[in-house]
């Protein structure tokens, strides 16, 4: 199988057709193509095999004024490009393979803590159950499983990306043993568990186009000499320990030493490259955010969450980066143009190696949040509702208290959290239903009165989730529920302000 010329690629096409199609039918057929059919992590995966291939044919887009005009050569550049370098996508065969290593045999014996499953191709697949990863949603955890060429390839290219670190096998590659003594790092993609976000055009071809860096930029943020070559034109024919940080030649790493058998359903898995990850380097959809350790602000990347979901960290995805190690959001920013715009955004939930889930959304950002006024007025809104769990938290206590059961004793610390987490659960959830009305509020500002009216809507939305999961959480029914009650709403109490706009709002309604 040739995967720039054989289907693998899920995809959605303008008139809602699902199919699979190859790397280069990607391009060819881009402006048909609605978007990709595929799993959140795969989704970062694809996306940053099409931008590599596209900015490599092009050899750029050297600047802004060349960006905006490279739309239209995208496509048979990187045909071309596929067509020069297609024996370097084949993914089994003697020669080069696509992102596996030549000359890699197993190394005698089994590594400490390698688990049982360390030849099967399931590996690859972080949603199965293999190794350390969860039985949740599969329950055919150290089956054999035959693989079809196809999802081989896009969980192969996935694995590369997004693959953590922990116990890993050893094996002999060109004679020489693998790196790591049975310990690897995290693939670039999952490092810090980071939070992924590309812009989305309406068709495939529009979204490369969107997401692809000039070479002006990437010195700018990385400095001169980094723009590289990807992995495929220069393959390594050895053990790496570490790699000199470019942006093609990280766009697809090979993080890892594979070699898959010809039936495809075994291989054989060690220590490939190894890539240093933030500060030294910055992926270019990853968001860079201040954040306090010990009471010092230092910066990290910004985390994919389940407790905290990605609308709640909209305003700092929009900040534009000035340098490596300035704050902002995916570095594709740069070259947005005036008006709104789909912005996706997801990631996979670590817990150092353990995966947990994964997790994406999609936005239609207005124009005015490329603003620092659009951002400020969001992130102003994001933390109101934020103090407003507190009261939540606040008034569960305090109602749990007056009917003598002190959750804030040290031994109830465990229920408390329990029973606050199910009420602070359903708030976010119903507030989450409420974001349209915020960037509506958003996208009007300077238009008062509509700005204030689309406020006050966004406000009562937020006040309404507080005092339904307050209510939820804290049955009222008898006369000692009832008086518990009141004394918790007194926590969770809005102001005066807020209390009359309420009742103004309900007077016009009725």
């Amino acid at each position: 199988m040739n995967i720039s010329t054989d289907p693998w690629i899920p995809i959605v096409r303008q008139n809602g057709l699902c199919e699979m199609v190859s790397l280069g039918d990607a391009f060819a057929q881009g402006d048909e193509i609605r978007d990709l059919a595929v799993r959140p992590h795969e989704r970062i995966a694809v996306m940053r095999l099409l931008i590599c291939v596209a900015q490599a044919a092009l050899d750029g887009p050297g600047d802004q004024d060349e960006w905006r005009a490279c739309r239209s050569r995208i496509a048979p550049a990187a045909l071309d490009y596929l067509s020069r370098w297609k024996n370097a996508f084949e993914l089994f065969g003697l020669g080069q393979r696509f992102l596996q290593v030549s000359d890699l045999k197993r190394a005698g014996g089994k590594a400490e803590g390698e688990d049982d499953e360390g030849g099967l191709v399931s590996k690859l697949d972080v949603a199965l159950a293999s190794g350390h990863n969860v039985t949740l949603f599969d329950n055919a955890g150290g089956a054999v499983r035959q693989c079809s060429p196809a999802k081989l390839a896009l969980d192969l290219l996935s694995f590369q990306c997004f693959s953590p670190g922990g116990r890993i096998g050893m094996a002999m590659w060109a004679g020489s043993e693998t790196s790591g003594k049975g310990s690897s790092t995290h693939a670039p993609c999952i490092a810090d568990g980071m939070l992924h976000a590309l812009l989305r055009g309406q068709t495939m071809s529009e979204t490369v186009h969107l997401n692809l860096l000039t070479k002006e930029d990437v010195e700018r943020l990385y400095g001169l000499g980094h723009w590289g070559e990807p992995l495929w034109e220069h393959m390594p024919t050895g053990p790496v320990e570490d790699f000199s940080c470019t942006y093609l030649g990280r766009l697809v790493p090979l993080s890892r030493a594979i070699s898959i058998a010809v039936d495809g359903s075994s291989l054989i898995l060690a220590n490939g490259i190894k890539y240093e990850s933030y500060p030294q380097w910055r992926e270019p959809t990853a968001t860079v955010v201040t954040h306090k350790r010990n009471g010092q602000p230092c910066r990290v990347l910004l985390s994919a969450s389940l407790e905290r979901a990605p609308w709640r960290e909209l305003y700092a995805l929009m900040a534009k980066a000035i340098s490596h190690d300035s704050i902002g959001g995916p570095l594709a920013l740069q070259q947005l143009p005036d008006g709104s715009f789909d912005l996706w955004v997801g990631g996979l939930v670590a817990n150092k190696a353990k995966l947990l889930d994964s997790i994406e959304s999609v936005f239609h950002v207005p124009a005015s949040m490329q603003s620092a006024s659009g951002q400020l007025a969001y992130e102003q809104e994001v933390h109101a509702a934020e103090e407003i769990e507190f009261r939540i938290r606040r008034a569960v206590s305090v109602y749990h208290k007056e009917l003598s059961d002190d959750l804030d004793r040290p031994e109830s610390r465990n229920r408390r959290r329990e029973i606050q987490r199910k009420a602070v659960g359903q708030y976010w959830m119903d507030v989450e239903q409420a974001v349209p009305k915020l960037l509506e509020m958003v996208e009007l500002i300077g238009d008062s009165p509509h700005e204030e009216t689309a406020r006050i809507g966004w406000k009562r939305a937020v006040t309404k989730a507080a005092r339904e999961s307050y209510g939820n959480a804290c049955p009222h029914e008898t006369a000692r529920q009832i008086r518990a009650f009141a004394l918790g709403l007194k926590a969770l109490e809005f102001s005066p302000q807020e209390k009359q706009q309420d009742e103004r709002e309900e007077e016009t309604e009725e």
